[in-house]
């Protein structure tokens, strides 16, 4: 299928999903990467006046605010910007005597972050009657590269069905600014953070083996067993029999 029969299936989709739930918009919590940037330029197709990017840095680098403002000016999307160092602090001296700065590549901390995300963008959701949009793409789904109930807490993922690949094609055609197309992916949690030499592996050979179901044996190692431990984030908590 035609990357721009896919933008328009999605738009449609998306469409019918508002429409359906009852709700009247759409809130998207923008990173300044690729992902976020492509779910809300198909939102903006839907909504052009409804649609909210949420920019929320916490100690996060200040040029993905910069790239994720770009949206504004690119594509109309109304923009709000929420800052939650301050949050994140306060927080997280109520529940540990750590200090961050000795931690600041812990998941256990680093975690926190797309968890106070999701509170924020549920507090635009009630306010703006409005739908929350995920940004994680099957890539990622497949390997758990995302947080529970941090990104992953959302209403819809319009590109769930799509790998990493297939999402920079549609930013090509969706009028994504370039500097978001051309950085290098990074969930973003810490400075310096990089998607693949986390996973261990690209993008490229991730998408492949999704593809083809075919890889070198190291590659098809880290892909199931990132599949087989993240297998929790995927589903719904477990239910117990009747009795």
């Amino acid at each position: 299928m035609l990357i721009k029969d896919v933008a328009d299936k999605l738009t449609k989709w998306l469409e019918t999903e508002l429409e359906e739930s009852g709700a009247k918009s759409f809130i998207v919590g923008l990173s300044g990467g690729i992902d976020s940037a492509v779910v809300a330029a198909l939102c903006k197709r839907v909504r052009p006046n409804d649609t909210y990017g949420i920019i929320m840095p916490c100690y996060s680098n200040p040029q993905d605010a910069k790239d994720a403002q770009l949206l504004e000016d690119a594509l109309g999307i109304n923009v709000k910007t929420v800052v939650l160092d301050e949050v994140f602090d306060v927080l997280l001296s109520k529940i540990t005597d750590e200090c961050y700065e000795d931690n600041i590549t812990n998941l256990t901390f680093a975690n926190i972050k797309p968890r106070l995300r999701m509170t924020t963008l549920y507090f635009y959701a009630a306010k703006y009657h409005g739908l929350v949009v995920g940004t994680s793409n099957k890539t990622e789904l497949t390997v758990g590269y995302f947080t529970k109930y941090g990104d992953g807490g959302c209403d819809l993922l319009p590109l769930a069905n799509l790998v990493k690949e297939d999402v920079f094609e549609l930013a090509k055609i969706l009028g994504v600014p370039e500097p978001i197309i051309n950085k290098p992916p990074s969930a973003g949690l810490w400075s310096g953070q990089d998607d693949e030499k986390e996973m261990g592996i690209t993008y490229r050979e991730l998408d492949d083996y999704l593809k083809t179901g075919q890889a070198e044996p190291r590659v098809k190692k880290i892909v199931d067993e990132l599949n087989r431990k993240s297998e929790h984030k995927r589903r719904l908590p477990p239910k117990p029999p009747k009795f």
